[in-house]
């Protein structure tokens, strides 16, 4: 799973490590499969302006007992 969050402030980076744990355990995957980044939109749009926070996420879903369980 692959994760951006889109935010102006707070600072996310010390908050990163326990986001990837806490997704991790409700996917009931590894933290290794698991990417959280954040970045700023350098002061443009809603997030810019620090009137709220957006995020991306995408995975790749595959059936269980498939070769790339592992």
């Amino acid at each position: 799973m692959d994760s951006t969050i889109l935010a102006q402030a707070p600072k996310l980076a010390p908050h990163i490590p326990q986001m990837r744990l806490r997704l991790a355990g409700r996917m009931g995957i590894p933290p290794e499969r698991v990417s959280v980044k954040a970045t700023t939109e350098e002061g443009l749009g809603f997030t810019g302006r620090q009137e709220g926070i957006a995020a991306h996420a995408v995975c790749l879903l595959t059936p269980l007992g498939s070769p790339s369980d592992n």
